[in-house]
């Protein structure tokens, strides 16, 4: 995992940054994790800095959707909408969590706070409950932190880093 740079971000910001390391870090069979705001947009990934010239550097097949935050930011946002849009047509309530089991990996999509989702791409061996188990940790950890400021702060930082990227 390539680890943002959390220089000069608040101390809310650096926290959520090592909770989601720590989450990719300590789960198996997790291959890419994204935060994403209520508007779709990316908050926060595990893979800010990897891209298709890195894989294919390395000859490596992606290891996540197209193997880019972005495209899982996506996804968990498309998912997202999906499923609430779903829940209130059905009048079920709020949507807690989504988890798709494909052949080749699993997507899980949970609701953190005020919209906001945390969507992991997992592999095909991972176990599902251990995966769902510590996402809900993280959103029991992050959502309350999660204000209009926060998610802000997040999108500036992500939007920085990747402007320096491409320089």
């Amino acid at each position: 995992m390539t680890a943002p740079s959390t220089f000069g971000l608040s101390s809310e910001a650096r926290n959520l940054h090592w909770l989601l390391t720590n989450l990719v870090e300590e789960v198996p069979g997790i291959q890419s994790v994204a935060v994403v705001s209520s508007d779709g947009l990316l908050l926060l990934s595990s893979d800010p800095g990897r891209n298709a010239e890195a894989r294919e550097a390395r000859n490596d097949r992606p290891t996540g959707p197209r193997g880019s935050s972005a495209d899982l930011a996506t996804i968990v946002s498309g998912i997202g909408s999906l499923t609430v849009g779903a829940a209130r047509l059905m009048e079920f309530g709020g949507v807690k969590h989504t988890m798709v089991a494909m052949d080749e990996g699993s997507l899980f999509v949970m609701s953190i706070s005020d919209g906001s989702l945390l969507g992991v791409h997992g592999s095909a061996d991972c176990d599902m409950s251990v995966v769902a188990y510590h996402m809900a940790l993280f959103v029991g950890r992050a959502g309350h932190v999660l204000t209009p400021e926060l998610r802000s702060e997040l999108r500036q930082s992500l939007e920085a880093e990747s402007a320096g990227s491409t320089r």
